[in-house]
């Protein structure tokens, strides 16, 4: 299992600890968000702060880029021309 998938696993728990409460899926991914942007800012300092920005930026402006990286992240990936 890859980092990524550890992280995945995580996130489905927390998704399961929340139940049936409104809004659990976001709630979940705002636990992960507030844990990474709290290392980015420890271990990286403002370069971590801005290496952060650029994921937000592929989210917001290259969405595919941002899926081949997580692609490419997971254990099924056979190579580097993923569509």
């Amino acid at each position: 299992m890859t980092p990524l998938e550890k992280v995945e696993t995580l996130y489905e728990e927390l998704v399961t600890h929340y139940g049936e409460g409104e809004d659990r899926e976001m709630r979940a991914a705002a636990q992960l968000l507030l844990v990474a942007l709290a290392k980015f800012k420890k271990h990286g300092g403002l370069h971590g702060v801005e290496m952060a920005g650029e994921y937000l930026d592929l989210l917001k402006n290259d969405p595919e880029k941002l899926e081949r990286i997580l692609r490419s992240n997971r254990s099924e990936f056979s190579g580097p021309w993923l569509a």
